[in-house]
């Protein structure tokens, strides 16, 4: 009897995978039309194709629409603990909330992490120049001093052209020609490090699919990277596949082969840790759109009348919600645009709540480790938890990162922020029985760090929440004299 409810419910289960992957089947496509402009193939000024393509070049405008003031994720009800788990790297001093691809040069200028030490491959996904630095400059592009020579540059390449509608920037951030063959408007890849990666698993970009191209020109950027240590060239860890536990497997290994041991020591636990970036690509690839074969364009960009005759893609890049009729119900159109939202909703606040629930956490493996150090834990055993931390750290970043808060991929977010929350613990586990060994009051342990985590969120200003991360109990670790 088991058996046969068993077989039953896997028939059940098969027959709903196939009903999913039946409705998420790309839409109708318009009609394809032979395109050659006048433009040069070298073209990057976002503005010069609005005359050839002015549907879609007003439907990119729409971009600049939420565009309005930075809002920091630092506060409470985003991610209030970010201070503390980004402690002594860029990302504790500035970390807001996208304003969109047209204000990307502006904003990747002023930002706070950007500084003398920057370097080019920080402008490598903000600018339609920069395919022709790469090209003007190869390989010196990536190490390049980011204030001094590559922000200049790309600005140069975009002098003389005064376009009030797309701000002071906008006319060379993210646009047409990141995506667009100029002279054919055929969908290309312009960014070497994606071209690179994929051939690294076997895969010629060169052969790809139109409906595959639909998702490569947005994986050339929305992906997980580093900076490789020998040229600070952005590199893909995708050698050992895209799941968060084999790019951390890559960074263990491979990545620590070739010279690159970390990001950034953490002040609080000393760890060495990674930074995940925005691996939209990666944790959609296995998630149920993307094993359906649905493209990141048919979410991301879908096909509208904007002149009440001719079908287009949208060019007005966002969450899918902004626009259900269009984006979700082209398949799934058995539901009403309300009952779509309430299901996106649904698993995002699943997920946002068990991200509380791993950064928290976090931040107390973190806190543990510190006082393993000042309270003289043996090194092996400090090395041991700080391993933990790390891993632990990685396995919520990667998904924090990912910006369509678990929807892409519920289970393949859920399976890593639980594998974050094992580590974690076992950092804390370790860091426990060495304390216990050393008679310290774990009691008075979870008191400091609840003081010291309500001071991070108490100060208003959140340029300066970090600096309250450390303080006498839990002093910055790598400022202590080890003699």
């Amino acid at each position: 009897m088991k058996f046969k409810l068993s077989l039953l419910l896997s028939l059940m289960l098969i027959t709903a995978l196939s009903l999913i992957i039946a409705a998420c089947g790309s839409p109708e496509e318009p009609e394809v039309r032979d395109i050659s402009t006048d433009l040069s193939e070298d073209e990057i000024i976002n503005h010069a194709f609005k005359e050839d393509f002015p549907l879609q070049y007003n439907s990119y405008l729409k971009n600049l629409e939420p565009s309005g003031k930075v809002t920091s994720k630092f506060i409470s009800d985003i991610e209030p603990n970010l201070p503390i788990l980004f402690n002594n790297y860029g990302f504790m001093l500035e970390y807001n909330k996208t304003r969109g691809h047209t204000n990307a040069v502006e904003d990747v200028n002023n930002i706070k992490r950007i500084n003398d030490s920057s370097i080019g491959s920080c402008m490598t996904c903000k600018s339609t120049a920069v395919p022709l630095l790469i090209e003007e400059m190869g390989d010196d592009y990536w190490g390049a001093s980011f204030r001094e020579e590559i922000f200049p540059k790309t600005v140069a390449l975009g002098e003389g052209y005064e376009v009030e509608e797309l701000g002071e920037y906008g006319h060379i951030s993210v646009g047409c020609s990141d995506c667009h063959n100029p002279q054919t408007m055929e969908l290309r890849i312009t960014r070497p490090s994606f071209v690179n990666a994929m051939e690294r698993q076997g895969i010629d970009v060169s052969e790809a699919s139109k409906n595959d191209m639909r998702s490569y020109v947005c994986a050339q950027c929305h992906v997980e990277y580093y900076f490789h240590p020998d040229n600070g060239k952005v590199t893909f860890p995708w050698d050992n596949g895209l799941k968060p536990e084999e790019m951390f497997e890559y960074k263990e290994n491979q990545a620590i082969e070739m010279g690159f041991d970390y990001d950034w020591e953490h002040s609080i636990s000393g760890a060495p840790m990674l930074k995940a970036q925005h691996p939209e690509f990666e944790i959609s690839s296995y998630g149920p759109h993307g094993e359906a074969g649905v493209a990141c364009a048919d979410c991301h960009m879908p096909y509208e009348r904007t002149d009440g005759r001719r079908k287009i893609s949208s060019h007005h890049w966002g969450s899918p919600l902004l626009n259900p009729e269009q984006s979700c119900r082209a398949c799934h159109s058995d539901k009403t645009a309300d009952e779509l939202k309430d299901r996106v909703y649904d698993i995002q606040r699943s997920h946002l709540d068990a991200m509380d629930e791993t950064q928290e956490a976090s931040v107390r493996a973190h806190y543990y480790v510190n006082r393993m150090i000042t309270a003289g834990a043996p090194d092996e055993k400090i090395e041991e938890a700080q391993y933990y931390v790390r891993k632990g750290q990685w396995f919520w970043d990667i998904i924090a990162a990912e910006n369509s808060d678990g929807f892409h991929n519920p289970q393949g977010g859920m399976d890593s922020m639980r594998m974050s929350a094992e580590a974690s613990h076992q950092a804390i586990y370790i860091a426990s029985n060495e304390l216990t060994k050393l008679d310290e009051d774990l009691e008075e342990l979870e008191r400091q760090i609840e003081e010291t985590v309500q001071s991070v969120y108490d100060e208003e200003d959140p340029y300066s929440k970090h600096e309250h991360a450390t303080n006498d109990y839990f002093p910055n670790v790598l400022e202590l004299d080890n003699d």
